[in-house]
C-alpha cells in the first residue's frame, strides 16, 4: 500500500484509477487522507459540510458491490458545491437561513455516484450563486489555492480550490455568468461548462434557472471528459433539460479571436495582458486559420445579464425568500437581487431584450459555424482586500469575458496556460455553439497546460516531441476500462477510422473479455478502430506492458496507409467468437 508521502499534491482519475487496479490504495485510504488535507487547509474556508466518515462511509461500502471494471468513476472523491442538492446533506446555498435538507440527490450527483463516484462534502460559494469572486459568504471567505491574498474566484469557490489542494479529484460547480469557468482561470484547472442543458439542474439552488448549468473542475481535460460522460444526458424531470449527444473532441477549421476591444485589471492587469499575448502566439503556432473579429456584439451582449431584465430572473426565484427573511443576505448579494426588482425592467422591455438577443444568436451562429472563440477567462485579477473595499466593480470585472455565454447559447471550456506570474495562473476560454461541444474540447486537449504524473524528464531526450499515430480496438478505446492508460502516457485522441476490408474480430476469452484483430486475404471486414497520436518517449514501456495474445503490429486502414495497432496471436483465437459483423468492439458490448 502507499503511504500518505506517496500521494501526488493534485488528485488525478486516472491515477486513482491505476493505483485501484494495482491494488496500491483503497478508497478508504483516499478518503483518510482528503480528510486530513481539509483540516490542514481549514483556514482556507472551502468547505460548508467538511467531508466526515460519518456520512461518507455509505457511499465506499456501496463499492464492494461494484466491480471497478465496469464503473469508470469507482472510488473517484468528488466536492459538491452547496446550492446542488446531495441526500441527506443540508444545502445552504451560502446562506443558513436558507438552509433544507434533501431527501434525494440532484439527477447529477445521482448519476455519477451511480458511475462510482464517492461525494465528500459540500463547498463553500458565493451566497445564492451571486458572485463571482468567492468572498460573499458567511462561513468566510475562500482563499486562492495557490497564493493566500488573492480571490479564488466564484462562486463556485470551494469547488475550485478543493480539487486544487488535493481535496478532490474533480468537482461540481455551477455556471450562470462565468461561476463554472473564473475559479477554474484561477486555480489553475479546467473548468468545463457543456450546452445548456446538456446536464440537468433538478436539485440545483436556481440563480437563473434558465441560465443556469452544472460544470465540472478538473485536473486535465481527460478527466472532465470522463465525468462528462456520467453526468450528460437528458432528464424528463428537468424543464431546461436537452438531448445532447456525447462530443468525440475534434478541432475546428479556425480560431476567432477579438481584434480590439479586451481590457484587462486588477493589480495583475500587466501581467495578464502579457500572458494573453503568449496565448495568442501559442495559438498561431497551431496552424488553423486565424479570424480577427469584431468583439463588441459579445460586450454587448454580456451587459444584458446584469444590465437588463434578464436580472429579473434572479429576483423571481429568491426575492419572496429575501423578503420574508430581512437581514438575513449579505448586503451586497441583497443589492444585486433586488435590482432585478426595478420598476423599469418591465415586460415590454424583457421581449425587445428578448428580441435583440435572439438577433445576436443568429450573428454569433454565422461567426462560430465552424470556428471557436478564443478569449482570456478572466482580464486581471485582486485581492481580497481589494474585493472587499470595491466589491460592486470588482466582480463586474470578473464577468467581462464570461457573462454573454450561457444568454447566447454556448458551450465552454476554460484551460490553463503559461501561469502569468509566478504562482498567478492564466486561463482562456474556448466558446462554441451548442452542437460543436467537440470543437472545444478537441482545441483544449492541443491547447493548455494540465495536471499530469508521469515526468516529462523520464522521456529520452531523443525522443522528446517525437509522436507515432497508434490504433485501438478494444479496452483502450474511449469510455473502455483501460482508456486512463493512454491518458497516462500522454497519449492523443485523433480521429475514428476504419481498417481495410481484410480483418476479423474475435472475443478473447481473458478476464476481462477484449477483442482480437487478426488480418485475413479472405472474407475480411472492415472494422472501426480508433487514432491515437502516442510519444515515442513512453511507447517502448506502454508495448512492453500488453499481456500475450495481443502484440503489436501494422494496421492497414481503409485509405491504405498502415499505422501501428494492436494484434492478436493467431492461437487465441481457434476457439474464440467471431464478432466481425458487429463491425466493432463497441457494437458489440452495446448490442451482444
Amino acid at each position: 500500500m502507499l503511504q500518505l508521502t506517496d500521494f501526488p499534491s493534485l488528485l488525478t482519475i486516472e491515477w486513482l484509477r491505476t493505483k485501484y487496479l494495482e491494488k496500491k490504495i483503497t478508497p478508504d485510504q483516499v478518503i483518510g487522507i482528503i480528510i486530513q488535507r481539509a483540516q490542514k487547509d481549514k483556514q482556507k474556508n472551502i468547505w460548508i459540510t467538511e467531508p466526515n466518515l460519518k456520512f461518507i462511509q455509505t457511499y465506499i461500502d456501496h463499492l464492494s458491490n461494484l466491480p471497478i471494471h465496469k464503473y469508470p468513476l469507482w472510488g473517484i472523491p468528488f466536492a459538491i458545491k452547496d446550492n446542488i442538492d446531495l441526500a441527506e446533506i443540508t444545502t445552504t446555498a451560502g446562506c443558513p437561513n436558507y438552509a433544507y435538507t434533501p431527501s434525494e440527490h440532484a439527477t447529477v450527483v445521482n448519476k455519477l455516484i451511480q458511475a462510482g463516484a464517492i461525494p465528500i462534502g459540500k463547498t463553500n460559494l458565493d451566497q445564492f450563486a451571486t458572485g463571482l469572486v468567492g468572498t460573499r459568504s458567511p462561513y468566510g471567505e475562500t482563499h486562492n489555492a495557490l497564493r493566500d491574498e488573492l480571490i479564488s474566484g466564484g462562486s463556485s469557490a470551494g469547488s475550485a480550490v478543493a480539487v486544487a489542494r488535493g481535496q478532490a479529484a474533480f468537482s461540481l460547480g455551477t455556471d450562470t455568468a462565468g461561476s463554472g469557468r473564473v475559479p477554474a482561470a484561477l486555480n489553475r484547472l479546467v473548468g468545463f461548462k457543456s450546452s445548456c442543458g446538456a446536464w440537468s439542474t433538478k436539485g440545483v439552488v436556481p440563480a437563473c434557472a434558465s441560465l443556469d448549468c452544472v460544470t465540472v473542475f478538473a485536473n486535465s481535460i481527460d478527466d472532465a471528459l470522463i465525468v462528462d460522460r456520467a453526468a450528460r444526458g437528458f432528464d424528463k424531470e428537468c424543464a431546461w433539460s436537452k438531448p445532447y449527444p456525447t462530443p468525440d473532441p475534434q478541432l475546428p477549421k479556425k480560431i476567432c479571436l477579438p481584434k480590439y476591444g479586451l481590457r484587462f485589471f486588477g493589480p495583475f492587469k500587466k501581467e495578464y495582458e502579457k500572458a494573453w499575448k503568449k496565448t495568442v502566439t501559442d495559438l498561431h503556432e497551431s496552424g488553423l486559420e486565424i479570424e480577427w473579429i469584431d468583439y463588441a456584439l459579445f460586450k454587448d451582449i454580456a451587459r444584458l445579464l446584469y444590465d437588463g431584465p434578464f436580472v429579473a430572473e434572479r429576483w423571481a426565484d429568491l426575492g419572496p425568500f429575501v423578503k420574508a427573511n430581512p437581514g438575513c443576505t449579505f448586503p451586497v448579494t441583497e443589492e444585486v437581487l433586488m435590482s432585478g426588482a426595478k420598476e423599469e425592467y418591465t415586460a415590454s422591455l424583457l421581449f425587445e431584450t428578448i428580441h435583440k438577443l435572439n438577433e445576436a444568436k443568429l450573428k454569433v451562429k454565422e461567426i462560430l459555424n465552424d470556428a471557436v472563440l478564443i478569449t482570456p477567462t478572466a482580464g486581471g485579477t485582486w485581492t481580497r482586500e481589494q474585493v472587499r473595499n470595491n466589491p460592486i466593480q470588482t466582480n463586474s470585472d470578473m464577468g467581462e469575458y464570461t457573462n454573454h455565454c450561457n444568454l447566447l447559447n454556448l458551450c465552454a471550456i476554460s484551460v490553463p496556460f503559461s501561469d502569468a506570474d509566478d504562482q498567478l495562473p492564466f486561463g482562456a476560454t474556448f466558446f462554441a455553439l451548442p452542437e460543436h461541444e467537440d470543437y472545444i474540447l478537441g482545441l483544449a486537449r492541443t491547447f493548455g497546460h494540465e495536471a499530469v504524473h508521469l515526468k516529462q524528464s523520464d522521456v529520452p531526450s531523443n525522443t522528446k516531441g517525437e509522436t507515432t499515430q497508434f490504433a485501438v480496438c478494444g479496452l483502450h478505446m474511449r469510455g473502455f476500462t483501460l482508456e486512463h492508460q493512454m491518458h497516462e502516457y500522454h497519449a492523443k485522441f485523433v480521429r475514428k477510422v476504419t481498417t481495410a476490408k481484410k480483418y476479423h474480430m474475435f472475443k478473447l476469452e481473458t478476464n476481462p473479455p477484449k477483442p482480437g484483430l487478426i488480418k485475413t486475404e479472405h472474407d475480411g471486414s472492415s472494422l472501426q478502430v480508433e487514432i491515437w497520436n502516442f510519444p515515442l518517449g513512453f511507447f517502448g514501456k506502454f508495448t512492453a506492458s500488453i499481456p500475450a495474445p495481443l502484440g503489436i503490429g501494422k494496421i492497414e486502414l481503409e485509405d491504405g496507409s498502415e499505422v501501428p495497432g494492436f494484434i492478436c496471436e493467431h492461437f487465441a483465437t481457434v476457439n474464440a467468437k467471431n464478432i466481425s459483423s458487429y463491425g466493432s468492439w463497441k457494437n458489440y458490448t452495446e448490442n451482444k
